[in-house]
């Protein structure tokens, strides 16, 4: 089978299709047939940074496909079962592939009315967005929520979740994506290149940081005891000023969890969440979905394809 692999870190020509032979699942594992797969800016800090150990290795976690094969003692799903998930995060799990060994309990069922390739966008910028806004946050109804970079892949999937438990949602992007944003439910747009966000908003009860840097710039426009979940490790100082200025500041990191993708399946049949795919790519144009990936303007999420 192929696998995207690479033997060093650096640019996206690094990447490159191998000849494998395909895993078999171990005990609690699933084997998945790679339908389609997700492309994150994870992927492409781990591919010039490292983190997965030793090289050669292989970047990649989202995953939407069909169950192959069951190792010993899986009960929850078999062979022809149509699956989603991202698997063994944050270690090696190789989904930029034909075939992917997975922990049963990484996936879930695929909502019967997402496609493939939608399901495949999913998983890790939802499971963020919900972890960060429903699990750390825990967002009610009501409450000013605010989501820079709503377009992006995490953003445009903040902004629905926001908006599925009731909050009002301010959300940043450039003056082309206003209409897309509004059409997510955003009650409020803003163009960050026009004006200082910071200033433009106030009564924010949960700043959603989703690129670096911004805490300091955003932090007054919350209300006093408000919420900063950081994505990026990057702001861990941000996070520790934030605390000292009395705003309850959290780093998170994504976690695979069954029973978070099912409520962002159950949302997704129910016509509450929907994954916007920006370009499809064929395993073979891998580097391609990298360049661009890494340009930061894409609209919501980049997939390959077998």
């Amino acid at each position: 089978m192929r696998r995207v692999m690479q033997s060093r870190l650096g640019g996206p020509d690094v990447l490159e299709v191998a000849e494998v032979d395909a895993p078999l699942p171990g005990p609690t594992e699933v084997l998945v047939e790679v339908k389609a797969a997700g492309v994150n800016p994870v992927d492409w800090k781990m591919r010039t940074g490292g983190g997965l150990g030793d090289l050669p290795f292989s970047v990649g976690w989202d995953v939407s496909g069909v169950v192959a094969a069951v190792g010993a003692g899986v009960t929850r799903f078999e062979p022809g079962d149509e699956v989603f998930g991202m698997p063994r995060f944050p270690s090696e799990a190789g989904a930029y592939a034909d075939y992917v060994a997975a922990p049963s309990r990484h996936l879930a069922l695929k909502p019967s009315g997402m496609s493939h390739l939608q399901a495949a966008g999913l998983p890790l910028a939802g499971l963020t967005a919900w972890q960060a806004l429903v699990t750390v946050a825990g967002i009610a109804a009501g409450q000013r929520v605010l989501i820079p970079a709503a377009a992006g892949g995490v953003g445009h999937l903040a902004v629905q979740i926001a908006k599925a438990h009731g909050a009002y949602v301010i959300a940043t992007a450039s003056a082309a994506k206003h209409d897309f944003v509004r059409g997510l439910g955003a009650d409020e747009v803003i163009d960050y290149r026009s004006c200082e966000v910071g200033a433009e908003v106030s009564d924010v009860g949960v700043l959603l940081a989703t690129i670096a840097g911004q805490i300091p710039g955003l932090a007054g426009a919350l209300v006093p005891g408000g919420q900063v979940v950081a994505l990026n490790g990057a702001d861990a100082e941000a996070v520790q000023w934030a605390a000292g200025i009395g705003l309850r500041a959290d780093f998170m990191l994504v976690e695979p969890d069954r029973s978070d993708l099912e409520f962002l399946a159950s949302l997704a049949e129910d016509g509450r969440l929907t994954v916007h795919i920006d370009r499809v790519f064929p395993l073979d144009q891998v580097v391609d979905a990298h360049q661009l990936g890494e340009e930061g303007r894409t609209t919501g999420k980049i997939v390959l394809t077998p």
